[in-house]
């Protein structure tokens, strides 16, 4: 997330290195505005399709496969969102070439991502300035991923790839570690990796994102920067994204495969081969297994691999949503809340109150519609983003 658009103004004024940068750097803002446009699809479905809620991982007796499929997709954004938080504060160091800069920018743009997931955020998904359930969900996890990472940035490249490494794959040996309210360390077990409940003064919070995997994947991603330097050639930063994507979706097939560790729901063979690979798929987000992260990150990075061959200019639009993520992850939580609101205030809601969409392919098309009408609000806070001298905008 954090400021990856001054080489994009660089494009336009030299040539040479600049311009590959930039390419570098159209391609991380695409990839970053696809996953957030899936993001989009599977908000809707949270707004609009409550009768049919998916569980995670997902019931496959009741849950339609189009829907599976819609939720699956889904499984992208958070992963390779977060690796690309961790890149990008790879290129902020690098641009400024001083760590303790970085540091103490992550550690300031954490703060300001856990207090918007108090306050903000949680008005858009609840309607309540105080209510009854404080949802801590994505915005909570990389605002404190950034404040780990402003302390594991500091560690050699290879010590910080060994602790990215054994966080992502090994957190599943801490699966069985379940702890109840009132038992001490409780609050801080689940706020790093046991889903649950917190008391609060006015009511509860629930950890919907336990942290610890996803600082291992911000870690993975500042660990990739060195690849995103000038000194690296366009193809040989390719092929090595490519390798490195295919190399993580065969572990994952492998670990998968063999049923046991990294996953904790086993698959099996189902009536047909799309049920099946429906099983084989259905994997845990919260928090997400080894064999998720394998999965997305493995495919995010083959994505990456492939923007990186597109002509910057291919992917402008992409890079409107992506260019001001936050901007976007706050104004499309509140175009939801407010037709949501508008409906109901129309009459529209069923008996449940709620508003229903007929099926999953509604989901895609109400998502489709929502984007192409923030699309120039973005395009205007890319440009301000661009042009504004004020330090504080970098934040957003």
């Amino acid at each position: 997330m954090a400021g990856t658009q001054a080489p994009l103004l660089t494009l336009r004024e030299t040539d040479g290195v600049a311009a590959r940068t930039t390419a570098r750097i159209a391609s991380i803002d695409a990839l970053r505005g696809l996953v957030m446009l899936l993001m989009l699809v599977d908000h809707v479905r949270d707004f609009f399709y409550v009768h049919a809620q998916v569980a995670d991982p997902m019931n496959l007796a009741t849950t339609d496969p189009r829907l599976f499929w819609t939720r699956t997709a889904a499984h992208l954004c958070a992963p390779v969102f977060v690796l690309l938080t961790g890149l990008s504060a790879s290129l902020y160091a690098e641009r400024h070439g001083d760590h303790a800069q970085a540091s103490l920018f992550l550690l300031r743009r954490g703060l300001i991502l856990v207090l918007l997931e108090l306050t903000l955020v949680n008005i858009a998904w609840t309607g309540s300035p105080v209510p009854p359930i404080l949802y801590l969900q994505v915005i909570w996890a990389i605002g404190l991923g950034m404040i780990a990472l402003a302390g594991l940035l500091w560690l050699p490249r290879p010590a910080l790839i060994g602790v990215a490494l054994a966080i992502m794959l090994g957190h599943n040996l801490l699966t069985p570690v379940v702890l109840a309210p009132g038992e001490g360390g409780y609050t801080l077990w689940a706020i790093l990796h046991q889903r649950g409940l917190i008391d609060l003064p006015w009511g509860v919070a629930r950890t919907s994102y336990p942290v610890l995997p996803w600082i291992g994947v911000m870690a993975a991603g500042y660990a990739l920067g060195p690849w995103f330097t000038s000194e690296m050639p366009a193809r040989t930063r390719r092929y090595r994204l490519l390798g490195l994507g295919a190399a993580t979706l065969a572990g994952f097939l492998i670990l998968r495969g063999l049923n046991g560790y990294g996953e904790p729901v086993p698959w099996q063979a189902g009536t047909s081969w799309d049920a099946t690979l429906r099983a084989f798929l259905n994997l845990t987000k919260y928090p997400p297994s080894a064999a998720f992260l394998l999965a997305t990150l493995g495919l995010g990075l083959v994505l990456l691999a492939a923007l990186e061959a597109v002509p910057p200019r291919s992917l402008g639009w992409l890079c409107t949503y992506g260019g001001v993520p936050l901007f976007f992850y706050v104004a499309h939580l509140y175009a939801l809340r407010l037709l949501d609101d508008g409906l109901k205030a129309a009459g529209f809601a069923a008996s449940s109150g709620r508003i229903e969409a007929p099926g999953p392919v509604h989901l895609w098309l109400i998502a489709a519609a929502l984007g192409l009408a923030l699309y120039p609000v973005c395009r205007w806070a890319v440009r301000f983003k661009r042009r504004s001298p004020a330090r504080w905008v970098s934040y957003f």
